[in-house]
């Protein structure tokens, strides 16, 4: 069976861009995990959470068959998400405040993803199917949270 480069390395571009937006879901949800007072909505968060660290560790293994480290998230964007959530959280740390945050870091998230699906059409059936359930893991967090806002 003769490999086709296009298609390996869409493959390990769509899996980079997942493995970063995991790991940046994953840590949004760490830093305002504590604030959370309603139990329902940190049960919510946890969960997204739970699933995050589960496709992460499908994202490795196929991450490791092709040889690949895998990709942090971007240290600017995540330093801006980090210095945004502490603002709005000195302001007002209340869960209408965490809620909105969440929803605003799904949607960017589904929109990047989103863009790499379309972008890396030439990836393989396995990855293209962990990439949209990663968007509805996101998408499913907007409204399981929508309560909140």
């Amino acid at each position: 069976m003769q490999h086709n480069t296009g298609k390996d390395g869409d493959t390990v571009k769509l899996l980079r861009e997942c493995d970063a937006g995991i790991k940046m879901g994953v840590d949004s949800i760490e830093d305002v995990l504590d604030d959370v007072h309603d139990e329902s909505f940190k049960k919510a968060l946890s969960e997204c959470k739970r699933q995050h660290e589960k496709l992460g560790i499908e994202v490795g293994e196929l991450l490791d068959v092709h040889s690949d480290e895998g990709k942090n998230p971007n240290p600017i964007a995540k330093s801006m998400s980090w210095i945004k959530t502490e603002a709005k959280m000195m302001a007002d740390p209340s869960d209408a405040t965490i809620a909105d945050l969440m929803t605003d870091g799904c949607n960017m998230g589904v929109k990047s993803l989103s863009r790499y699906f379309n972008q890396y059409k030439s990836a393989d059936e396995k990855s293209r199917r962990l990439c949209e359930r990663l968007v509805d893991i996101e998408l499913q967090l907007t409204d399981d949270i929508r309560q909140y806002l």
